[in-house]
């Protein structure tokens, strides 16, 4: 039987929960269906930091530039973040346009850099079936709203992470709402996980922080937070994995406020399993997820979570005292006041399991289920 070749975009500067979501999907058609073979458009040699999970899993990798240039662009800024994209639509422009013609995968999933795609999709026709995975909170300014609107009337679907994004681009009117599917990120690899988190680390006795060092993180506040805490408690201990531009920042309030040993920087972790799985407890201070990769991590290693209501994900995926702790966003009093909660609370168990029961929905095999319906037209 012909193989249905699946193409994925997703280029980036930096890397974020998406690239191992991208990673997850194309796994997870080609383990689950040998009907698939999917492929990772590698733009600039991007993927190459994930070479070994990929060969591992037998994905293949679609080579446009050989040379990573991408540690000589800037992503930090709103005027450098844009020079940045000039260059990817410059260099990409042609490349994509080939591969397309000549490949004629039977569907191309967009990830990340959505831009380019979707203009080559209005300009031309190819056999190739468009479908635009939402990845994160989009951020629609003029030019993206009416660059969607085009686009959208030729892709085959637009894939949305939570609910409530996507009701929101219900709400946007952008797109025909038949093509709007629900489609959970394949964030647990149940095997994976159990290998990981068996690695033992030194740090003990902690809360945990995870993300890059960014104002959407909100780590500021969270160390503000910390700081009050650790006027009634001095034993008190956050570990926040990441980096950032916001490192120096941090680092400079830390010392400012005498609280080296309260609030411990340990960078970037590529496995961050084990960091979860012996904490405490796992802190999400965000101002907006979509849906919130970590919480799930947390949810599958068993530890208990107190997150911002942060919309579209942490809203939708925590409920308080249900399956989590949440906390107004930004509000230093009801964060403190959930925290005390998340010390002390008598049915902590309950509450771990409940969380264990929900991020089954976004373990690789539901994630394939879904995402088959979606490509063989079987999905309402």
């Amino acid at each position: 039987m012909k193989s249905k070749k699946i193409y994925y975009w997703s280029p980036f500067l930096s890397p974020i929960a998406t690239c191992k979501a991208v990673i997850n999907s194309a796994f997870s058609l080609s383990k689950y269906n040998t009907e698939y073979e999917s492929s990772i458009i590698n733009f600039f040699n991007e993927f190459h930091l994930f070479k070994n999970e990929i060969e591992k899993k037998k994905i293949n990798l679609i080579n446009f530039y050989h040379f990573n240039f991408s540690k000589y662009l800037p992503y930090q800024g709103k005027f450098k973040s844009r020079f940045s994209f000039a260059i990817f639509f410059i260099l990409g422009f042609v490349p994509l346009i080939k591969i397309l013609k000549k490949k004629q995968p039977e569907y191309l999933i967009i990830h990340l850099i959505s831009s380019l795609p979707l203009i080559i999709l209005i300009l031309f026709n190819f056999k190739t079936k468009f479908i635009l995975r939402i990845s994160g909170y989009p951020k629609l300014n003029f030019f993206r709203k009416t660059l969607w609107k085009i686009a959208l009337k030729k892709t085959y679907c637009v894939t949305c992470p939570t609910n409530n994004t996507l009701e929101y681009i219900k709400r946007l009117n952008l797109v025909d709402h038949s093509k709007l599917k629900l489609l959970y990120d394949p964030v647990i690899n149940l095997k994976e996980v159990i290998n990981k988190r068996k690695k033992i680390i030194n740090y003990k006795n902690y809360y945990l922080a995870i993300g890059r060092l960014t104002a959407q993180k909100n780590f500021i506040f969270l160390c503000r937070a910390i700081k009050q805490i650790v006027k009634n408690n001095s034993n008190i201990k956050l570990l926040i994995a990441g980096n950032g531009e916001q490192e120096r920042e941090i680092s400079n309030f830390i010392r400012n406020n005498k609280l080296e040993k309260n609030i411990i920087l340990i960078g970037f972790q590529q496995n961050i399993f084990p960091y979860l799985k012996n904490a405490k407890g796992f802190i999400l201070t965000s101002l907006w997820e979509d849906p919130g990769f970590v919480l799930i991590e947390a949810g599958i290693c068993r530890t208990p979570v107190l997150t911002s209501d942060a919309w579209p994900g942490p809203v939708e995926i925590i409920k308080n005292n249900y399956n989590g702790f949440q906390f107004k966003s930004n509000n230093l009093i009801d964060f403190e006041q959930n925290f005390e909660k998340l010390e002390n609370t008598k049915n902590l168990n309950e509450i771990i399991l409940n969380n264990l029961k929900f991020t089954k929905k976004f373990t690789l095999f539901n994630h394939y289920l879904k995402l088959d319906k979606i490509l063989s037209n079987k999905c309402n």
